[in-house]
C-alpha cells in the first residue's frame, strides 16, 4: 500500500479528530479540509481545497481505508470516517502514533509522547517504545525504525503506508535537536479550537435544519386550511 502525500493527510487527520474530537465525528467535507489544512501539528503546512480531498477519500475509499457516512437522522452532508483501526486492528494508542507519524513525519519517542498526549494515554516513554516496536512488528509492519545519522541524539520512527513528501524528511533533520518535548506538552494549540469551534457551528446548522423541517411539517399538519377542508 503506498499513499501519496494528499491521501495520507486525509486519512491521518481522520484519525486524529476521532481521538481528539468524537463528538464531531465524522467529519464533513468542510471540517475535513480545515483538519488538512491546519497550521498547528501539521508538517508541512498544506493548502488543499475540496476537490483534492474528494480525490484522496475516494482512493482512499478503494482501498478499503475510508467509509463513507450517508446523510441520514437528521444530517443533510455526507460525512467520512477512517478505518485504519479495523483494518489494523489498532487500539486508541496505536492510532494516534500512526495519526502523528502520518500528519508531522518522522518523530522521535518523545516527540511521539507529547504529541499523542491529546489522544492517547501513555504513561512513559517505555510505553510509546513498546507500541512503536508492536507495530513494527508482524507480517504486515505499519511503522519502521529509521537509521540514526551524524549528529542525532534520538533515533527516530517513520509510517510505512506511504505519503512521505521528499521535503517533509529534510525540515524534519533540520529542526529535530531544536524541538524541546515538554514544551510541544504544555503547548495549547489555537487551531485545535477553531477547528473545533467550526465543526460545531456545522453541527448546529445542520441541528437547526433538522428542527426547521419538523417545524414546517408540523405546521402542515395543524394548518387550519386544512382542518377546515377535512370537516367540510
Amino acid at each position: 500500500m503506498e499513499l501519496n502525500p494528499v491521501e495520507a493527510r486525509v486519512i491521518g487527520s481522520l484519525a486524529e479528530k476521532q481521538l481528539t474530537t468524537p463528538q464531531q465525528y465524522p467529519l464533513t467535507l468542510n471540517a475535513l479540509v480545515i483538519a488538512c489544512n491546519q497550521t498547528s501539528n501539521r508538517d508541512p503546512v498544506v493548502v488543499y481545497d475540496d476537490s483534492m480531498v474528494e480525490v484522496a477519500l475516494s482512493a482512499l475509499k478503494e482501498s478499503g481505508l475510508l467509509r463513507f457516512v450517508h446523510p441520514g437522522h437528521g444530517r443533510s452532508a455526507t460525512r467520512y470516517r477512517q478505518v485504519l483501526d479495523e483494518r489494523f486492528g489498532l487500539d486508541p494508542r496505536g492510532l494516534s502514533v500512526l495519526a502523528v507519524l502520518l500528519l508531522r513525519g518522522p518523530q522521535t519517542v518523545g516527540e511521539l509522547r507529547a504529541r499523542t498526549e491529546r489522544m492517547a494515554d501513555f504513561g512513559s516513554l517505555d510505553d510509546v517504545g513498546a507500541e512503536l516496536e508492536r507495530l513494527a512488528g508482524g507480517p504486515d509492519p505499519l511503522v519502521s525504525r529509521m537509521p540514526r545519522r551524524p549528529g542525532q541524539k534520538e533515533e527516530r520512527w517513520t509510517q510505512l503506508l506511504g505519503g512521505e513528501p521528499p521535503e517533509a524528511d529534510a525540515a524534519s533533520d533540520a529542526t529535530t535537536e531544536e524541538t524541546d518535548a515538554a514544551a510541544a506538552m504544555r503547548s495549547v494549540s489555537l487551531d485545535d479550537v477553531v477547528t473545533s469551534l467550526r465543526a460545531d457551528v456545522d453541527a448546529l446548522r445542520e441541528e437547526v435544519q433538522r428542527i426547521s423541517a419538523i417545524v414546517e411539517e408540523l405546521r402542515g399538519v395543524f394548518d387550519p386550511g386544512s382542518l377546515r377542508t377535512t370537516r367540510s
